[in-house]
């Protein structure tokens, strides 16, 4: 295979290697060709970038509201001047069709400009008092190094929400991208901060091999330096992750997986709701923590839903995701592709029904399957998908709809295909779930809106100033005007 890049270790403004010399391969998951090799660090690396990240704090945090704005604005730009070359690296790192590329650079430009804005936002309130001569103030203050720990499946989108919104409150970021997207979830974002005019130390990236990732995780997260975790990926590491930074007493925001539904009123225009869950479920093969998992319809439409929703999957386009024809491009790894087959396969023998793909998996790549016929105890119905399956269910009426759909320990998003939006809301505010959106599917963001589950799916918001204030340590000041009495 030949290595087309050879990158190190981000630390202090400085390329390094890690110090016992390691390196690691990243592959292209649809070709199995070499895209890069990069250093591998271990859990002494983990404690230089926090030196670095810890040293260059105070600049940082001093730096005048309106500089720090200037830049953050700049880098967006500078990041969408990059968006064919971030959209094919993407391609090449995680099987990314072009345009969910694009769209990644496109919103993580949003992500820039919101933290951005948010620099320059009130930082406290003035309180009320019940001491004379006293004035009371809340202030918000940065809180000092924060650990970020970016995913693969939106590298672009997750890398830049993990590192913008800390950085805009002025703290300083040590980055941990997945190990299958280390370029595009890491480094290349922090180029482009760097070109923008990022201080040394303010952004250090720690690449690592995936046998050393939970080493250097918990090296990372066990400083006392740090002070602010985050973390997007999947519920079991996740749990990990936080169990990690409650032992060090460390805040942490956790955004974790889904197992999301899609509930399909009597009342929808099954043409848009088509449309609709063929999106939320197979957009970028169904790898986005918000992917539609489970579709719950009225039982007078989802029979004709589930035939007409099957007959658009087995139409979409799967393989090469260079091809611009292709929508169904590789699963990140083909042990992806094989457990998806797998799940579809446990459901199938156990007396589910596939109206669209199915079987094996061809190399990295699963077709768009619809399943009929599941049942509560298949693993399918219990664990998060991560591919291009959705299951189609009916219900009665609205109880029996609001009961699958929180039948879950998940709680991410949802969605309620309907015309009458006022029933919709009424169904939507008996969901579970930490985003819901009425009329329309599951996968949306905006960079200003909260973000974030409960239950299995996390804690912790990220977007607007609910995510930014998430990095800031409230304190409590007051000023004594005038000498107070005292009993003794």
């Amino acid at each position: 295979m030949t290595v087309v890049k050879e990158r190190q270790l981000l630390v202090g403004g400085e390329e390094v290697p890690s110090a016992n010399g390691k390196r690691f391969v990243d592959t292209d998951p649809y070709t199995g060709e070499a895209v890069a090799s990069l250093a591998a660090a271990g859990p002494e690396d983990a404690g230089r970038a926090v030196d670095a990240a810890a040293a260059a704090f105070d600049g940082w945090a001093a730096m005048a509201p309106a500089e720090r704005r200037k830049l953050l604005f700049h880098a967006a730009d500078v990041l969408e001047g990059k968006a064919a070359e971030a959209s094919a690296l993407m391609t090449s790192e995680t099987g990314a069709i072009g345009p969910w590329g694009l769209f990644n650079v496109a919103l993580a430009a949003e992500m820039l400009r919101e933290a951005a804005s948010l620099v320059t936002r009130p930082v406290g309130e003035v309180l009320t008092s019940s001491t004379p001569g006293n004035i009371s103030l809340s202030i918000r203050q940065p809180a000092g190094v924060v650990v970020s720990f970016s995913p693969w499946n939106a590298p672009a989108i997750l890398a830049t929400r993990a590192l913008a919104a800390p950085l805009g409150a002025g703290n300083t970021v040590v980055l941990k991208p997945s190990e299958h997207a280390p370029l595009s979830a890491g480094l290349f974002l922090a180029d482009a901060l760097s070109e923008a005019g990022l201080p040394a130390g303010a952004l250090n990236v720690v690449t690592t091999a995936p046998e050393d990732a939970a080493a250097v995780a918990e090296a990372l997260i066990s400083d006392p330096r740090v002070r602010r975790v985050t973390f997007t990926g999947s519920t079991r590491v996740g749990r990990t992750i936080g169990e990690l930074a409650a032992r060090h007493l460390t805040p942490a925001v956790l955004e974790l997986g889904g197992k999301n539904s899609l509930v399909v009123l009597e009342d929808a225009d099954l043409d848009y709701a088509v449309d609709a869950i063929s999106f939320a479920a197979y957009m970028n093969s169904g790898q986005i923590c918000m992917s539609a998992d489970r579709v719950i319809a009225h039982r007078s439409v989802a029979g004709e839903l589930a035939e007409r929703l099957a007959e658009k999957a087995a139409k979409l386009p799967a393989g090469d995701p260079r091809d611009p024809n292709t929508l169904i491009g590789p699963l990140i790894t083909r042990a992806a592709a094989e457990r998806v087959g797998g799940v579809v396969g446990e459901a199938t023998s156990a007396g589910a029904r596939a109206l669209a793909g199915g079987g094996s998996p061809d190399g990295a790549v699963y077709p768009a399957s619809v399943l009929l016929g599941v049942g509560p105890d298949m693993r399918i119905e219990k664990e998060e998908i991560f591919g291009p399956v959705v299951t189609v269910q009916s219900f009665d009426d609205e109880d029996e709809a609001v009961s699958l759909a929180n039948s879950t320990s998940y709680g991410l998003t949802a969605g309620v295909l309907c015309e009458d939006i006022r029933r919709g809301f009424d169904v939507a505010r008996r969901l579970r779930t930490g985003i819901v959106h009425v009329n329309d599917q599951c996968v949306d963001d905006e960079p200003q809106a909260p973000f974030g589950g409960t239950g299995d799916s996390g804690y912790g918001r990220f977007g607007g100033h609910h995510g930014f204030e998430a990095f800031m340590e409230l304190r409590w000041v007051t000023l004594q005007k005038s000498h107070r009495p005292f009993p003794f």
